[in-house]
């Protein structure tokens, strides 16, 4: 991962950061189109006076009751998308109803789901010959559903374990399939990813599954392996760096994630599946895990997350209006940069465990050396309106969660905090 530019960029320490006018509400919502389309239908949305392409990020030190919130999910939204939900709340587009009142059949639903999938098969290049589902259940409910649908009971899969994520779904797997781990960090404490050409795959292997960011330990693989198998496919858990950077979807199988990270709220989950690879489940599949009945039905089998949907539609219209994937790629690198080099320069005081060509973009654990000083770190913190630091429960320290919405002035002022802290007690 390259850093130093990052570093370059970031404020000293002692400097306050810029203040800035915080954006109107109008002004944020008026960042989104004023009319969504999806093939012959045109809803017509609340529009504004003004006329943006994208809204200006938030001043963190403006006097605001929001927090900067560094949770691992659920997590930070961007707030032109929630302004546009307030406005949007008690009648959408005119048509006298909440979006959470309406029919998930009804015309007015129907548009909403249909742009959003348009809008993410834009946002990652989707083919044609895959499907876009919108269901339920989290990311681990596809633990059993990827078994479920592309294997036999006899049939050997591979895992490859970086984190605790992957490890639940490799456990899980073992009551559909026959699961082999054939590689794990487990005993590094999760803090890399294995070399590609050192892997033992299995010849007969159905899939290869990797998490492709854990989201507990910070570990983010930056290329991806390649099944060994002629028809062997490969599978990702991509929950916590969904739609953080471009992803070629055609090295894949199967690509899901839970919405709660970088996308939109609890409760929705993603799964980006190859068509032929639908209609092929065990007998004992339940109807709701069963990828070709929500495929023929275009994810609306029963009521989806319908509130949940419209949310991850209006992120989707922000990813775009900031120019796609490959520009939010190179603004999360550059937050992440400014991060980790604090925490490099910090002569030892502050310390990331993984392996630095590995570290993620989205969740950058760190400890304090003295872990005494932790919990006044997350305490001070909080008192400076930066909360959701302390690290996941299983492996302490510290943990901040910099995904797509977080802003670089979020960063810029924890950075600063950090150091502060540090000339305060390293003595």
């Amino acid at each position: 991962m390259a850093t130093s530019s990052a570093a370059t960029a970031a404020p000293a320490a002692t400097a306050p950061l810029l203040r800035r006018q915080l954006p109107t509400a109008a002004t944020r919502i008026a960042a989104f189109p004023s009319n969504t389309s999806v093939g012959r239908r045109s809803v017509s949305l609340i529009s504004c006076a003004s006329s943006i392409t994208q809204a200006p990020q938030r001043d963190v030190n403006a006097s605001t009751d929001r927090v900067i919130n560094f949770a691992a999910g659920p997590a930070t939204l961007p707030e032109n998308v929630l302004l546009k939900a307030q406005s949007e709340l008690y009648n959408w587009g005119g048509s006298g109803m909440s979006v959470m009142e309406m029919s998930h059949r009804g015309k007015e639903f129907l548009s909403i789901i249909q742009k959003a999938e348009s809008d993410l098969r834009s946002l990652l290049n989707i083919p044609s010959e895959y499907s876009v589902l919108f269901l339920q259940g989290g990311a681990t409910t596809q633990f059993a559903a990827v078994p479920l649908n592309l294997c036999k009971p006899d049939d050997e899969v591979d895992y490859i374990i970086t984190g605790s994520w992957g490890d639940k779904a490799y456990k899980e797997a073992n009551k559909y399939c026959k699961p082999k781990s054939i590689w794990s960090g487990k005993s590094e404490k999760y803090t890399k990813i294995p070399s590609f050409d050192s892997l033992e795959q299995s010849p007969a292997a159905r899939y290869l599954h990797i998490c492709a960011n854990e989201t507990i330990h910070g570990v983010e693989f930056k290329d991806y392996p390649k099944p060994a198998g002629e028809n062997e496919l490969l599978i990702a858990d991509m929950s916590s760096n969904f739609c953080s950077k471009p992803v070629d979807v055609t090295k894949f199988g199967v690509i899901y994630a839970g919405a709660q990270k970088n996308v939109g709220p609890s409760g929705v989950t993603i799964v980006i599946v190859r068509s032929d690879l639908v209609g092929n489940c065990q007998p004992s599949t339940p109807v709701m895990l069963d990828y070709k009945i929500h495929t023929e039905n275009n994810s609306l089998y029963n009521t989806p997350p319908c509130y949940g949907i419209y949310i991850c539609g209006l992120v989707f219209e922000d990813l775009l209006a900031q120019g796609g994937l490959t520009a939010v790629e190179q603004k999360n690198i550059q937050k992440a940069g400014i991060l980790y080099d604090a925490i490099n320069g910090s002569r030892g005081f502050y310390r990331c465990p993984v392996e630095k060509s590995v570290r993620s973009n989205m969740n950058v654990p760190f400890t304090l050396a003295n872990p005494e000083l932790e919990a006044e770190f997350v305490k001070e913190a909080a008192k400076e309106k930066m909360v959701q630091l302390k690290g996941h429960r299983s492996v302490g320290g510290m943990r901040a969660s910099i995904y797509n919405a977080m802003p670089s002035a979020g960063v810029e002022k924890l950075v600063a905090f950090m150091k502060d802290f540090q000339a305060k007690h390293d003595h």
